[in-house]
């Protein structure tokens, strides 16, 4: 698998190549359908697979007032990609020089020289270049010029509704973390170094927690949330509270996660937290009594929720016991 930022560093497949693109936010359900078309239809024609992307996502570039947060950093996006298995991934660097190069520009620039397209596979609503010109009809009259063939795939319906990044923003936003599984094929995660906070939860409350250095822009709401902490290749069950810890005044957001019966020193370490289900919204406590019974009850919530074994996460793939995984 060659992985690269630059096209330049890809060598020009002789036998041609099967290319799908996107920005692939997420790498939801319909995306994930997409790459595994994308490398059947590749395998099944003697060709090689390849997942176009972008980074930085081109809202970010085009779009002066502010985007929304988006499911995944560019590092576990391509990640996500690469479990399913294509040949090639490109992470194009996204300009408005690129933006602003038609249909035609763009596919003999981008994919008929250096990547030798031979077939396209694009999602239901796709479009490309300037303006958004560049769909499935102009693709395809465009593939009469230059020799390839495009397969448009109908959208991911899940629960009577279209599989969409925007669903599933607004799903972790409302702290539905349970509901997105299932357009995900993974339970939503962020992730972070382990870092020192107040050293509260040990030294006052007796529930030690790990801090984390927040890397992703999409939180889910506000509130306490029973874990999967996976760290040093191991899951391990947790809670965590996402807020700014109203009892004590804080104003700065924080995840902290506590990992139920664990000792370990793990100050430093990049860890992965998977949110399973929201237990409570935040509240503001009378005091440290209080918080600490009603901490308790969360702790027994959140080992009654991780006891189903739909809770279930796998070391490194990052998927749960439900999902696809690789293309089968």
């Amino acid at each position: 698998m060659i992985i690269s930022r630059k096209i330049e560093e890809i060598p020009r497949p002789e036998n041609g190549t099967c290319v799908t693109i996107g920005n692939f936010d997420g790498v939801h359900k319909g995306h994930q359908k997409l790459i595994c078309s994308t490398c059947q239809k590749a395998k099944a024609n003697g060709l090689q697979s390849v997942v176009v992307t972008f980074d930085p996502h081109p809202l970010r570039v085009l779009v002066n007032s502010k985007t929304p947060p988006f499911i995944t950093l560019t590092s576990q996006k391509l990640e996500l990609i690469a479990q399913h298995g294509p040949d090639i991934i490109l992470a194009l660097n996204f300009t408005r020089e690129i933006a602003a190069l038609s249909p035609d520009e763009f596919i003999k620039r981008f994919l008929i020289d250096p990547l030798n397209m031979k077939e396209m596979v694009v999602g239901y609503d796709y479009a490309m270049g300037k303006g958004r010109s560049g769909n499935y009809a102009v693709l395809a009259e465009l593939g009469k010029k230059y020799g390839y063939g495009v397969e448009r795939l109908d959208p991911v319906i899940i629960e009577d509704a279209v599989v969409s990044s925007s669903r599933i923003r607004d799903l972790v936003q409302e702290g539905n973390v349970w509901d997105v599984r299932p357009l995900l094929g993974r339970f939503y995660q962020v992730r972070g170094e382990v870092v020192h906070g107040m050293n509260r939860g040990g030294r006052l409350l007796g529930f030690p927690t790990a801090n984390i250095k927040l890397e992703d822009e999409l939180f889910p709401q506000k509130g306490v949330y029973a874990i999967r902490v996976e760290v040093d290749g191991k899951v391990l069950p947790g809670v965590a509270n996402i807020g700014k810890n109203p009892t004590f005044g804080n104003e700065a957001l924080s995840v902290e996660a506590h990992i139920l019966d664990f000792s370990h020193d793990i100050y430093g370490k990049q860890i992965r937290v998977h949110f399973i289900q929201r237990i409570r919204a935040e509240r503001k406590f009378s005091g440290l009594d209080e918080l600490k019974e009603r901490i308790k009850i969360d702790i027994q919530l959140a080992r009654s929720i991780l006891s189903y074994p739909e809770s279930q996460v796998r070391p490194g793939l990052h998927l749960s016991e439900s999902g696809t995984g690789a293309c089968q």
